[in-house]
């Protein structure tokens, strides 16, 4: 009871703070984007490459790690262009892999180009792409007529990596191909060569390619292994990525499912015998995999879903042993291991939660010393976020599904207004445990956020996200709706004060779900959303080749009929509730035509809705100032239709 009666007093003393700190939170602190992210250690470990945003400028920028308070060399990389991969081929060498962006809630897209750097900036290569006559040995390569990605290191830093390439020439895009690259002298080796499109490969250390895997055109999964001189396709289970050779040099380990359902980690002999499970998790996929030093083995992979967690594979090696001993001087964060010095001698490693976006270090394995590096976004104060939970519910059909609910500092998760935030993609992509920044937003004005990953999401396995194929309108929608009223019954939430705010997919699902479940929510709100889908065929850069197509024949269907049923601006006199539409005009992979088009629906429905949309914004706002009016405008709606939001006691 004393413990009790404290808690209570320390929770009585701490109500007003975080009043205040709620309050205290402008908008400008989630309009903006992280200004570091994705660094990554020399393999001599005196250098540090990461990725820099300034506003729409991006840069590749190399620092001393004994002096980081200025640039060594900076790589600046044309508008809307980002460095989406880097890699270290030497201490003095490095790759990047070319990327656009063209809005906030859009991935980088690579280019399928490939450029090289020295660790000073000098001696600047296209490596691959199709463009010609760029840096300093471009008189010398013609452009390629392909696209082209990292497909793996060899294991000792030699100026040398693999890169898979996909010829554009071949008839129906049906092959694959790898190449052995001298990133300094610019000289590639063809080392593989497979008639299956989208195939990615891995190599074994004698620099021999062995496997090649993936999604072919028809989204299939498939598994090849080169033997005897040939590709064998393998019989390997529904899912099978073999990534490394394990020390041994007679196993590999893979990401593995025999029947669709969760991704375990595997190792397995070379011939496909003496298959052993090494680390799995019975309702999600096990991911990034956490490497010793050089010989590099896994130790440990994280779990997919819930609140993220370590999984060993051996706990006793050394690097598992420093894992477990710097996560407990971080309580609460997710410690994550980028890469070691070949010599194991430095370590960079990150520290993030649900509350913090994320913070760099450097130790020393040897003298245990910790240098902090840079935050991700300092302007972010983790004391003044909200706490992210994980849950498992039953859909109506019995399906057990996960939610993510994000609840406002301060006061109880009991009878709270909320707001429905549904996940884009939607197939592969998944809500989970870690810093979001629509979700802190939205809890930071008092607003309980439920997050459902739906069927269609990933992070359980392939079985789970094909089953959301063909029922964008239908099964996945039923999924958000069973989530809302599960929230609902457990009384986390006011049944009257509900609203569904989506990006994307989920600006989709944001009108969709109103339609589907009258009288369930008061407003919606849809961003950079997709509203017709019969559209995505003529416009935008999804269907915008033979391989997009294909990918929206398996996941939405053709026919006429059934896209127009599960389209919202052809159900328009179905919604019931107040629409704000927000959508940037120069988005291309989601053109701004698509909200025209459900503007047009709403106006001839005679529906309320308000409007908003920006010059020069992609795939989602990009611009601080543009966010601020977006969010300033989402808060004054909320506000209007379910009220403001609950404050601490």
């Amino acid at each position: 009871m004393r413990k009790l009666h404290a808690a209570l007093v320390a929770a009585c003393l701490c109500s007003p703070v975080a009043a205040a700190a709620a309050d205290s939170i402008p908008v400008e602190t989630f309009a903006r984007h992280a200004s570091m992210s994705m660094p990554r250690l020399s393999p001599d470990g005196k250098h540090i490459a990461l990725r820099v945003d300034d506003g729409g400028n991006h840069a590749l920028v190399v620092y001393a790690v004994d002096d980081m308070s200025h640039p060594l060399s900076m790589l600046r990389m044309p508008v809307n262009e980002v460095p989406a991969g880097v890699y270290w081929v030497s201490p003095t060498r490095l790759i990047v892999e070319k990327g656009k962006q063209f809005g906030s809630i859009d991935a980088p897209q690579l280019t399928g180009e490939i450029l090289a750097t020295d660790v000073d900036g000098r001696h600047q290569d296209y490596l691959f792409g199709y463009q010609s006559g760029y840096g300093t040995r471009g008189d010398t390569r013609q452009g390629d007529d392909g696209w082209g990605e990292v497909d793996g290191l060899p294991d000792k830093a030699n100026n040398h990596f693999y890169l898979g390439a996909h010829p554009w020439n071949d008839n129906n895009r049906n092959r694959s191909q790898i190449y052995d690259i001298d990133a300094v002298k610019n000289v590639r080796h063809l080392i593989g060569d497979i008639g299956v499109g989208q195939m990615s490969f891995m190599v074994g250390p004698d620099g021999k390619v062995g496997f090649a895997y993936g999604t072919d055109n028809n989204f299939d999964y498939v598994a090849y292994q080169f033997m005897a001189g040939r590709w064998v396709q393998l019989q390997a289970g529904k899912y099978f990525a073999p990534f490394a050779t394990a020390p041994d040099g007679q196993h590999v380990y893979a990401m593995y499912s025999a029947n669709g359902g969760p991704i375990q980690l595997i190792e397995q002999s070379l011939d496909g015998n003496d298959r052993k499970a090494l680390a799995k998790d019975d309702f999600g996929n096990v991911h990034n995999v956490q490497w010793t030093a050089p010989p590099l083995q896994p130790f440990a992979v994280i779990t997919a879903t819930g609140t993220p967690r370590p999984i060993y594979v051996d706990p006793n090696l050394p690097s598992a042993k420093l894992y477990m001993a710097i996560s407990q001087k971080f309580p609460g964060e997710f410690v994550d291991f980028i890469n070691f010095s070949e010599d194991g001698r430095e370590l960079l490693f990150s520290v993030s939660s649900d509350r913090d976006p994320g913070t760099w270090y450097l130790i020393d394995t040897e003298h245990y010393k910790v240098v902090k590096l840079f935050e991700g976004a300092p302007w972010i104060d983790p004391a003044k976020m909200a706490e992210r939970v994980p849950m498992h519910f039953k859909a109506s059909d019995g399906t057990e599904l996960e939610a993510i609910l994000t609840v406002p500092n301060g006061v109880p998760m009991n009878n709270l207004p909320m707001v429905l935030l549904p996940h884009g993609g939607p197939h592969g992509v998944s809500d989970d445990w870690f810093f979001d920044n629509d979700a802190q937003f939205l809890a930071s004005r008092g607003y309980l956020v439920l997050q459902v990953n739906y069927r269609g999401s990933g992070g359980r396995g392939e079985n789970f996200t094909q089953a959301g194929y063909l029922k964008w309108g239908t099964r996945i929608q039923q999924d958000l709706i069973d989530g809302v009223r599960w929230v609902e019954q457990q009384q986390y939430a006011d049944p009257n004060r509900v609203c569904v705010y989506g990006g994307s997919f989920g600006g989709y699902s944001a009108l969709m779900s109103v339609i589907r479940a009258p009288k369930l929510f008061k407003c919606a709100i849809g961003y950079a959303g997709v509203y017709d889908l019969a559209m995505m065929y003529k416009k935008g850069s999804i269907g915008s080749d033979t391989l997009g197509k294909n990918y929206l024949t398996a996941v939405i269907g053709k026919d006429d009929a059934a896209l127009a049923a599960n389209s919202p601006d052809k159900l328009a006199d179905q919604i019931d509730v107040p629409v704000l539409l927000i959508h940037g005009e120069a988005d291309e992979r989601v053109p701004i035509a698509q909200a025209k088009a459900m503007r047009a629906a709403l106006d001839a429905a005679h529906k309320p809705y308000e409007w908003m949309s920006k010059s020069g914004e992609g795939h989602g706002f990009y611009s601080e100032a543009d966010n601020v009016d977006r969010l300033d405008r989402m808060q004054d709606f909320l506000a209007k239709y379910i009220g403001s939001g609950a404050t601490p006691p």
